[in-house]
């Protein structure tokens, strides 16, 4: 399994607008958060390094919602080449791992290439007023280093956000399986 990093898009960045249908086909946008923190998660069905965090992300997640933290699941991967992270498999996942907030689909991944986003799981934490505070690693777990699931970057970083503090350390990108782009569909970013 090959890992790819985050772009670590830049600190301060408004986060681009999206209209994207979740797993029962409803359209959702930035707009449906208007005035809360945002963390998008650029993830997928089939990924190890998703599979291996799920059940850690899903728990910091529920306990961050009650917190007052928007959260939105996005899969950009080519679900032509990849059927897995089709839309059928999305709803499957969601209704078997009772996804508390909406898991959408980037099928044109313009989404994807608005945020930089690289790899899967790839996390962007935004403020009430829509700017980057974080990007980057949940925590230092990959499958088969023995590190055990926290979510301590990740968590550091919403405390902080919340509290109106600052990151205390240096943000570590994520690191994962790439986004499965669509043939000839891969991002300039990958080139400059």
């Amino acid at each position: 399994m090959s890992a790819t990093a985050s772009t670590m898009l830049r600190l301060g960045t408004r986060a681009p607008g999206f209209y994207l249908p979740d797993v029962h086909g409803s359209p959702i946008s930035l707009e449906h958060y208007p005035n809360e923190p945002l963390l998008v998660i650029f993830m997928c069905n089939h990924c190890p390094y998703v599979k291996h965090v799920r059940n850690g992300m899903l728990d910091l997640i529920r306990e961050y919602q009650r917190k007052g933290v928007g959260v939105i699941g996005i899969n950009s991967n080519d679900a032509n080449e990849y059927p897995d992270d089709g839309p059928d498999k999305m709803l499957e996942d969601s209704v078997e791992y009772d996804y508390t907030f909406p898991y959408l689909f980037d099928e044109t991944q313009t989404v994807a290439k608005a945020y930089h986003a690289a790899c899967t799981p790839d996390f962007f934490l935004f403020d009430k007023d829509k700017k980057l505070f974080y990007r980057g690693q949940m925590d230092d777990s990959r499958p088969g280093n023995g590190v055990p699931v926290t979510g301590k970057d990740l968590r550091e970083a919403l405390d902080a956000m919340l509290s109106g503090k600052q990151m205390a350390r240096p943000q570590k990108p994520s690191l994962g399986c790439n986004i499965k782009w669509k043939p000839g569909n891969d991002p300039d970013y990958f080139h400059s």
